[in-house]
């Protein structure tokens, strides 16, 4: 592809799709990283429930390795035996732990993550803006985010601060796409699209980001509204599916 055409072929509405995601995050992820490239293939990612539709489960099928952290243990018990065959190859670590902004960058160093990774994946469905905000022990090169699409891209909202927070299903969750992209600016990242189903917002780190995107990168451009799309599949996932040449 030649990035220097039109800007229709820049948004990544189109280049979705949905392999293991919840919506069309797996397409969207593997546009830009046929963009900007890998460094490590490493990922973190929490939020991610039982693991089987989240949006790093397909990169542990095209080599990738990283984190995820999960706060319910239910799910992370899932998690060890569903995922078992990666997480014994050392290619998956799994962690069960109840995220705040007071202990995230603890919990990465505490299981060895630093540094430069390729991919940040926030889901809590609460404090995602105040997390996305202190989080500093690693430097992601691309971060997805889930942002509440109920507000519309002018308005900036955000909601406040509760370290116990247990999303009860509401519209309070997150922030809007508005104050997300302010925060990622501030944090040198640009704001480089969302899925057709408007739940997740993709950064791409400042220096990465060139003429490569779709632009103004601001909310107003770049926004979905939240449930244009439903996805359903005739083949659930049931546990992680090894492939016959590992």
């Amino acid at each position: 592809m030649d990035f220097g055409e039109t800007q229709t072929e820049l948004y990544l509405e189109r280049y979705g799709f949905k392999v293991y995601s919840q919506n069309e995050e797996d397409g969207v992820i593997s546009e830009i990283f046929a963009r900007i490239g890998t460094t490590n293939k490493t990922f973190i990612e929490f939020g991610v429930q039982d693991g089987l539709e989240c949006n790093t489960h397909f990169l542990l099928h095209m080599g990738w390795k990283g984190l995820w952290i999960e706060g319910g243990e239910e799910y992370c018990r899932a998690i060890q035996t569903k995922f078992r065959h990666v997480i014994e190859s050392g290619q998956l670590k799994a962690v069960n732990s109840f995220i705040t902004r007071e202990n995230i960058n603890n919990i990465f160093a505490e299981n060895g993550f630093s540094g430069e990774i390729d991919l940040l994946s926030i889901d809590i469905d609460g404090n995602d803006y105040h997390i996305f905000k202190v989080i500093n022990a690693v430097n992601p090169r691309v971060i997805i985010v889930e942002y509440n699409a109920k507000f519309p891209p002018s308005c900036l909202w955000i909601m406040p601060y509760n370290a116990n927070h247990i999303w009860d299903g509401s519209d309070k969750h997150g922030a809007s796409l508005k104050a997300f992209e302010e925060l990622g600016a501030k944090k040198g990242y640009r704001l480089v699209g969302t899925e057709r189903n408007g739940a997740n917002a993709f950064f791409v780190r400042e220096d990465l980001a060139k003429n490569l995107f779709a632009s103004p990168p601001t909310a107003e451009n770049l926004y979905n509204p939240s449930g244009r799309k439903i996805f359903l599949s005739g083949h659930p996932s049931k546990e992680f599916l090894p492939s016959d040449n590992e």
